[in-house]
């Protein structure tokens, strides 16, 4: 399976990468050596802490490196009028009598509690692609499904803004 990125995305998981390679990986490595220096390995609380930043950030590595590898790059595009990738939408959610305001990003920069939502998750499929005034039914599961009104769409861009999801 591959997961549908932008360019931004995968520049963005690139020089974070770069990042943690040249810089953090030898300071980490020299923690390591240095906590080694503080005596018995087995109640070495500070060795124990650099191997697992050490261990941390080498597995942040491997991620970014496995993203950037299986990623399909798509080109962000989108119609004047309708939901698009990175564009911020205002509902109506009926279920629960509320107006929202989210803006729909790539599983990379989804962050619920900012208003970023993923074009891959229930809601973000749902919209994509509708219009205001479009009356769209979100389906969480088969026992789960409500519908929202779309009354606002301002469109955006991928500027590269929106940091990208540690994990």
């Amino acid at each position: 399976m591959y997961d549908e990125l932008t360019q931004v995305d995968i520049d963005k998981m690139q020089a974070e990468m770069e990042h943690r390679i040249r810089d953090l990986r030898p300071q980490l490595i020299e923690e390591v050596q240095v906590a080694r220096g503080f005596g018995d390995l087995s109640e070495n609380y500070e060795y124990k802490c650099a191997k697992q930043a050490k261990n941390r950030n080498e597995s942040r590595i491997r991620y970014l490196e496995r993203m950037i590898r299986t990623a399909k790059v798509i080109e962000v595009k989108s119609q004047d009028d309708v939901v698009g990738l990175f564009d911020k939408v205002t509902i109506f959610n009926e279920m629960v009598k509320q107006e929202m305001v989210m803006e729909i990003v790539t599983t990379l920069r989804q962050n619920a509690l900012k208003g970023l939502i993923s074009k891959e998750s229930p809601v973000g499929k749902a919209l994509m692609g509708h219009r205001v005034g479009d009356r769209v039914l979100v389906e969480v599961s088969p026992d789960m499904k409500y519908y929202v009104e779309i009354r606002a769409i301002k469109k955006g861009e991928d500027d590269a803004s929106l940091d990208i999801s540690s994990y």
